[in-house]
């Protein structure tokens, strides 16, 4: 693979996102909420506590594209800046934008920083944009919106969220036209939820806007792209980890990354059957 590191905004703080391999395929994934890293000048800012600000992250949805060959991952936290919200909301200033925690000293982030952050997001977008003109040029692609979410929320002694409501694997469509993009999101459907996973040893319940429908990335792409982008917002239920503790079952993430990887052929093979509008 090849990486490319990418800007930084604060002198000690690390790159901003890096980018994956060639982009010469037609599918490819981001991970917009994979990072931990703060700027210094947010980290001054912040009492929110590591441990809580870190279960609300998506910590490992970049290793779920491992096995893809192209993508972003942005190494920001989601508390510096948040890339599926749009511009205008993507800092949070107060509990109210952020499930009612306490982030910021004094309450409330100062609006110098907050502009600064903004610049984070601006970075991203203008590198994805570039990146995915390439894949659009090309004809219709996918783009895996990478993402995990908590399914024990009550607590680490408590049961978990209802399984009928919390899929293992939720396929956000709400910002796509689904008619014409059908064979590719049944493809995946289908792909992703065929192989049994042998650290559960059952398949994966795979389902569309069960709990989760895709926000900003997928938005953004479909108004940019509209005739040859199918962004799926994928949302990986957290049955690889512990989400109190942190603790990782390497080999049950590998199997997820393995059965994403899978189903690239079948969703290569559906978009060869869209049409996109002659000019």
């Amino acid at each position: 693979m090849v990486y490319f590191e990418g800007m930084d905004t604060d002198a000690g703080s690390g790159p901003i996102l890096t980018v994956i391999g060639p982009w010469d395929s037609q599918v490819a994934f981001t991970a917009v909420h994979a990072g931990h890293d703060l700027r210094a000048e947010v980290r001054e800012q912040m009492v929110l506590d590591e441990a809580t600000r870190y279960r609300e992250e998506d910590p490992h949805s970049d290793r779920l594209g491992a096995g893809l060959g192209s993508g972003m991952v942005m190494h920001r936290s989601r508390f510096e800046v948040d890339l599926n919200r749009p511009r205008s909301s993507c800092v949070y200033y107060s509990p109210e934008d952020c499930w009612g925690l306490q982030v910021w000293k004094q309450g409330r982030l100062p609006e110098e920083i907050a502009a600064r952050s903004r610049q984070v997001h601006d970075a991203w977008y203008r590198e994805l944009e570039q990146r995915i003109a390439l894949l659009s040029a090309r004809g219709p692609f996918v783009v895996f919106d990478l993402h995990t979410y908590n399914h024990r929320r009550d607590g680490p002694d408590a049961e978990p969220a209802p399984p009928e409501e919390n899929p293992d694997v939720n396929v956000g469509t709400g910002s796509l036209d689904r008619q014409p993009w059908s064979p590719v999101v049944d493809a995946f459907l289908e792909a992703m939820s065929a192989p049994v996973i042998p650290a559960t040893g059952r398949r994966l319940d795979v389902r569309e806007n069960v709990r989760f429908w895709g926000r900003n990335e997928p938005r953004w792409v479909h108004r940019r792209f509209p005739d040859t982008a199918c962004v799926l917002a994928l949302e990986f239920k957290k049955t690889f980890m512990d989400e109190w503790t942190g603790q990782v079952d390497e080999e049950h993430l590998a199997q997820l990354a393995e059965a994403l990887a899978g189903t690239v052929p079948a969703v290569t093979a559906a978009l060869h059957t869209v049409r996109v509008p002659t000019p």
